[in-house]
């Protein structure tokens, strides 16, 4: 379930345009929305004082993208009271995070320049750092990215509790939406006995994809299968153009330890897993599912 979104909001990027794809969705009609902006620190308070007037500007401007309803209007849009706006001062690679865990959202939504590896470091990515230290779902709108009406979800699903958790909010963002479609993505599926063609006809071959197209048809969802074998990042990002997903979903596993959850995942902030290369070449906005690792 989705009952509380945070989007972070920096004036520029497609968030707001990614806020309305989701208000679309039947599911997420009852949200609980918070736009949040972050004021670095200033040298002097005359400073201090401008960041934060235009900081209200951004809210302001974010707030006119938004479909709230108006004139009667109760499809496709959030009423005025589901929405609220914070300002909030600090670091925003600290404040994001620390705010979602705050609010405890369901899904935290963020801008992101595409950046990969070391050059997002050195040039002090806030998604790049907040993607990788966030405990919670997080959708990330690269720049260049145009935001589609979502009816096409693609699930990169390898049976795994990460992808299965995946494949459990696909399937509710499907949910009474009409026309809409799950694509599952087995990249080197784990199958003794079965080719890889024989597999493409017939996924329940599978017992990984048995499980998860069984889950869907229960749902009555639309679907379909794609096997592939090869780069798992590459390949995910090539079905996605193929099919012409609106929307990218993958698990992202913690691997850290609970007494590490406030240090940095080295393999995602040097770009090293398959969800940050997904991240960055990705042609549709990228819906990341985090899941814990055992302590």
């Amino acid at each position: 379930m989705i009952r509380k979104i945070l989007l972070a909001v920096s004036g520029t990027g497609h968030t707001e345009e990614m806020l309305n794809a989701l208000i679309d969705l039947p599911c997420i009609a009852q949200a609980q929305v918070t736009v949040l902006h972050v004021v670095t620190p200033q040298a002097s308070a005359q400073e201090m004082v401008a960041k934060q007037a235009e900081g209200v500007e951004i809210l302001k401007n974010a707030l006119a993208k938004i479909h709230l309803c108006r004139n009667g209007d109760t499809t496709g849009c959030l009423k005025p009271e589901q929405v609220t706006t914070m300002l909030r001062e600090g670091d925003p690679k600290d404040v994001v995070p620390r705010v979602a865990d705050e609010l405890d959202v369901d899904l935290l939504i963020m801008g992101s320049r595409g950046l990969g590896r070391l050059r997002a470091i050195l040039e002090n990515s806030v998604s790049q750092y907040v993607f990788q230290l966030a405990s919670r779902p997080m959708l990330l709108v690269k720049d260049d990215t145009y935001v589609e009406r979502i009816q096409r979800i693609l699930v990169a699903y390898d049976g795994s509790p990460a992808a299965k958790q995946t494949l459990e909010l696909a399937m509710f963002l499907l949910q009474d939406l009409k026309g809409g479609e799950l694509v599952l993505a087995d990249i080197n599926p784990r199958l003794e006995g079965v080719t890889l063609e024989e597999l493409a006809q017939r996924p329940e071959a599978s017992p990984i994809l048995a499980e998860a197209i069984q889950k869907i048809r229960q749902r009555g969802l639309k679907y379909r299968c794609v096997v592939r074998e090869g780069n798992p990042g590459v390949q995910i990002c090539q079905i996605a153009q193929e099919v012409g997903a609106d929307l990218v979903m993958l698990g992202s596993p913690d691997r850290r330890p609970t007494i590490a959850r406030s240090l940095v995942d080295l393999d995602r902030l040097l770009g090293n897993s398959v969800s940050d290369y997904v991240r960055v070449h990705a042609d549709a906005p990228v819906l990341l599912v985090r899941s814990p690792a055992s302590t």
